[in-house]
């Protein structure tokens, strides 16, 4: 990720359309993820990524297909503690549930690197 900046987040976010799959629950008390994310520059080729995902295509492989940025494994970031992510990713990212790669709950943020769908497999 690059380094954190203090540019405001100009998508809709998590709320941007009804084919969001939730995990928009509060998630209290964790300080660190577990996080994919699939980073597309264009807004077209992230709208081709979320098709897929409704589709019912798995994240890790959407991710690898679409997803340009260096996470190649899966689009895994690894776990991440609060303060480590740009805050426009942060904030929609700590405030996802829990799931997998075959049934992910996802959501989206634009931030300085382009449009991200994001979704975390652990909290802790």
């Amino acid at each position: 990720m690059a380094p954190k900046n203090k540019q405001p987040d100009k998508s809709k976010g998590k709320d941007a359309a009804p084919a969001d799959k939730g995990g928009k629950k509060e998630q209290k008390g964790a300080q660190s993820i577990n996080v994919r994310h699939i980073l597309c520059e264009k807004n077209a080729k992230k709208e081709e990524a979320l098709a897929k995902l409704n589709a019912g295509s798995k994240f890790d492989e959407v991710a690898r297909e679409f997803s340009e940025d260096k996470a190649r494994q899966g689009g895994s970031l690894g776990w991440k503690g609060k303060g480590a992510l740009l805050p426009e990713f942060e904030k929609v990212a700590f405030e996802l549930e829990p799931s997998t790669t075959n049934k992910p709950k996802w959501g989206e943020c634009k931030t300085s690197e382009g449009y991200h769908i994001i979704m975390v497999e652990g909290r802790k």
